[in-house]
């Protein structure tokens, strides 16, 4: 079963939301969101052996790589939508 059976309400209820491809992100979203939710319960059973109270370096490096993917996704959900309305903030100096 592919995720777009698996996610049929889903999808469905995000697209006529917010649009086919903004309610796609959204749905990417909640599936990185359930993939931290499980690296987060497998970190508290794998823990480091250097780094005592942290999880192992593995899923440090997954939980990372997951949340820099959440940020991105969100920043092009939110660029949408801005160009969407029609409002562009004012860019802030050293950010581009």
């Amino acid at each position: 079963m592919g995720v777009y059976d698996e996610r049929k309400e889903e999808l469905e209820r995000y697209e006529f939301m917010l649009g086919r491809e903004r309610g796609r992100l959204a749905v990417t979203l909640d599936c990185i969101t359930d993939a931290l939710v499980l690296v987060g319960q497998h970190g508290v059973y794998c823990q480091s052996a250097r780094q005592l109270g942290k999880p192992a370096m593995d899923i440090q490096l997954i939980s990372k790589s997951l949340n820099d993917a959440k940020e991105l996704i969100s920043s092009v959900l939110e660029s949408k939508a801005r160009d969407r309305s029609g409002t562009h903030p004012i860019p802030v100096e050293g950010q581009s």
